[in-house]
Formats: structure tokens, sequence, C-alpha cells
């Protein structure tokens, strides 16, 4: 059913008010990127800033992390004064319980901070998920929104390391908005006050294992995975409305068509696509009718779940059960299927299965569920070195002030430097659990753990 309250534009995303220079990310011959203003524009600055504009700089947020993944939609933020060291008692701004359970990162926008949760679907008491907003400065609760309730002879079973909430809320700023997606559950979009703006739950599908993946927004669709045990596919959905505009049929040939990756939206061959892995094989789809542009085929891989990354031209992706492998990917032209021409490295040693992998400086940095931190060469997929930081992962590691944040399911944080030469500069200890990937401001951390959201940092700073 679908509620909506009144008709919206669709203008695309605005701009964040701050201002922060990304690494140079050249795609095919182009520069990516935004550029956006701020109270201090003067004169000089105008001139610095169109200077490093022909330069090819690329400007995004420092003070905002609005969806996973971050500003880029890749883990890395320009943020600075990034803490180094904490423990679950040292350090830490604030730290407050969350009720229920679910995995979904938070993200922060204009000072807020936005999270999902579970609460319920035991005994005799209905599934009930909701979306939580916080003051990102006190850790205090704004407001706490039922979205959806649910019988418990509807959910299916879950992974163990699953929860009902794991997909993550995504901001839409030029709407002052967000959306919260719980997979066949239902998707909703919300004001930041915490009012439900309109409610999608037609779209249904069999999912395996429980939800994971978490949606994108595109020339204003609402884009997600539905890749269930059966029949999958891709949905857009209009973000005004919640009404569906396009489903793509997922074609695979895969025996196990289940998977959980996330949408990246970029620019390849001068057009805006869609890159999205499933089981078998990852695609580029055209936003406005869904149609299918390319494909690279990976056997059976299924489960998938890394976002993919685009750097200097090269795709990363990860390719899933039951042998994980990372493909390096040249998108020049792409056209149909140029599985035979398009791959240039594929890496299997220490490769992962669940988190997400950083592109910065000519390298690839990523760590296996089983513990294993590599870096490799970009270009060429040359493993530069391996290391075993212990414990299972689970979390996608961010990127901050040359400094890679890798956090384990025990909820120990290995920082380590984004360097050809492997150095750890700090391991810090919460005690808890933590299978959620963090966010990233200025000053601070962001970390969901079991049943504590924590501001990392020193308050002073707040």
């Amino acid at each position: 059913m679908i509620r909506a309250s009144g008709a919206i534009d669709r203008e695309r995303r605005g701009m964040p008010t701050a201002v922060a220079p990304f690494p140079i990310e050249p795609r095919h011959g182009l520069v990516h990127g935004t550029l956006m203003f701020t109270r201090w524009w003067n004169p000089l600055l105008r001139a610095s800033v169109l200077s490093s504009l022909l330069a090819g700089a690329v400007f995004g947020a420092a003070t905002e992390w609005p969806e996973f993944r971050g500003p880029d939609r890749q883990g890395r933020s320009q943020a600075r004064n990034i803490p180094v060291t904490w423990s679950a008692t040292e350090n830490i701004a604030w730290a407050v319980p969350i009720e229920g359970s679910g995995w979904s990162s938070p993200v922060i926008f204009q000072g807020r901070l936005f999270l999902t949760t579970a609460t319920g679907g035991t005994g005799t008491e209905p599934l009930r998920l909701k979306v939580l907003g916080f003051d990102a400065a006190t850790g205090k609760t704004r407001w706490n929104t039922s979205v959806f309730e649910h019988d418990l002879g509807k959910l299916p079973s879950i992974h163990g390391k699953n929860g009902q909430a794991s997909p993550t809320v995504l901001v839409d700023p030029s709407k002052k908005r967000l959306y919260a997606h719980f997979g066949h559950l239902g998707t909703a979009a919300l004001d930041f006050d915490g009012r439900v703006l309109w409610r999608q739950s037609e779209i249904q599908y069999t999912p395996i294992h429980g939800n994971g993946g978490s949606p994108a927004l595109v020339e204003g669709l609402l884009v997600f995975s539905c890749d269930g045990g059966n029949d999958p596919f891709v949905v857009a959905l209009d973000a005004a409305t919640g009404q569906v505009r396009w489903k793509t049929p997922r074609n695979t040939t895969a025996k196990r068509t289940f998977s959980f990756a996330t949408p990246l939206v970029e620019t390849v061959a001068k057009k805006q696509q869609i890159i999205l892995p499933g089981s078998g094989f990852v695609a580029g789809y055209q936003p406005g009718d869904g149609r299918e542009l390319w494909r690279v085929r990976y056997g059976e891989g299924y489960s998938v779940i890394p976002r993919p990354v685009l750097s200097e031209g090269i795709l990363i992706i990860g390719t899933g059960y039951d042998t994980p492998s990372l493909l390096g990917i040249r998108l020049d032209q792409p056209q149909g299927d140029v599985t035979d021409t398009a791959i240039a490295w594929r890496i299997t040693k220490g490769a992962p299965n669940t988190p997400s992998v950083i592109a910065h400086q000519g390298h690839v940095y990523f760590v296996s569920d089983a513990g294993i931190a590599s870096c490799a060469e970009l270009a060429t997929g040359k493993i530069v070195w391996n290391e075993r930081l212990g414990g299972g992962f689970s979390a996608s590691p961010v990127l901050a002030e040359g400094r890679i944040y890798f956090i384990n399911e025990a909820g120990l944080t290995t920082v380590a430097k984004a360097s050809p030469t492997f150095e750890v500069v700090a391991r810090n200890d919460l005690g808890e659990r933590t299978l959620a990937s963090p966010a990233v401001i200025d000053g601070a951390l962001f970390i969901r753990s079991a049943g504590t959201l924590r501001r990392i940092g020193n308050p002073a700073s707040r």
C-alpha cells in the first residue's frame, strides 16, 4: 500500500553547506564532483576555488554522512580532527542505548543523526520497524517513529549476523527528507521531524537470510535490489510518491540468486548509470527506464554484499560466496556483455564476502571476513601487503585523514595508515559486538554496537 502526502517536484539532490576537497578521482578523462558554496565566499576564495576546479579538484562535505558509505558513497571522508584512540569509556562524547536491534549504519545531516531499529518480533508481540532521530551533538533522542508493523507469521528466517533493520537510511538534502528501507518488509519516506510522507509495501519477493542492501537516489528515483530466492529484480520508486516507476529482471545463470548489494550511482562514458552487482554478474542500468546497458559475468558468485567502488576508471566489486574474489573492471565504453574484455585483474587471496573496499591514491584497501587486511595496486591488482588484524569482519572500513579504520565484529578498531607500507596507528576496543559500518564527520566517529550508539571524540569538539 502507498500513502503519499501531496505532489513533490523532482529536483535533483541539493548541495550540503560545508566545503572540503576530496582526493582527485579522474573518471574517463572527466572530473567528477560538485562545487559547494559557503558563507565565507569572497573574491579571494572564489579565485582559489576556481583555480582548483581548473586543476581538477573534487569537493565534498565534511560535516555530513548522508547515506551508506558516506558523502562520496565509497567510504571516504574529508573530515578533520578525527579521533585516533578511544575505549568504551575514554574519548567518548556520549553513548546512548538503542532500543531493539539492527545493523543499519548511522547517517548524519545538519546536526541530525538517523538510524533504524526493529523491536518486538518475539512471543506474541508484532515486529515494529522504526526510524530514530537523534541530536548528533548530544545524543538526545528527537523522535522515534514506528513505520511498519508485521505479524510474526509473515516473517522469514534471517541469518544470525543479520537483523530486520540492516539497510541504512538515505538522506535527500534538497527535499529535507529521508528514506528508510526494510527490504521486502517495506520502504518509506519521512521528513526530518519523523513524520511519514509515504509508505510502500507492495513490492514482494522471497528474501534469503533477511534484508541487507541499502537504496540509492538518482534523478528523482529511489533504486534498490530485490535479489531474493527466485526471480531477482531491480526496482525504482518515484522518490516523491513511492510509486513504482520501473522494474528490471536480473537475468542470471547463477543457481543461487539471492544477494544484498547497494547500488552505486556514477558517471560512466559521460553518462550517469546505476551500477549494481548481483548473483553471477554486475551490470550498469539506465536511470530513466532501468534498461541494462552492460554486464560482466562472474559465474556462480552469490550473496554479494560489498558496495561497488569506482576509482580512476576502474570498478572494484566483490563476487560473493562461495569463493570470493575482487574484480577490477575497466569501464571505457561498456555496451552489452563485456566480460571477455573489461576485467583488468582478479584478486582471490583475502577477498571479502561482506565488507566494502577503499580506493585511495592508486591503491585498494580491503579486509576479509576472516580478518586479513590487504593493500593492492589499483591499476594491476598486485598485492602490496597482507596483514592479519584478528577477529571476524562485517563492517566496511572508512578513510579519513590518511588513515583507515577497520572495525571487527567484537568492537575492536584497528587504525592503520593508508599507505603501501603497513603501519598500525592504534587499536581501540569498545568491547561490544559491532557489525555496522561507522559514520564520520569533523571531529567525530559514530559507531553503532549491539546495544549502544556512541559519538567518539573529545566532547569539546562538539
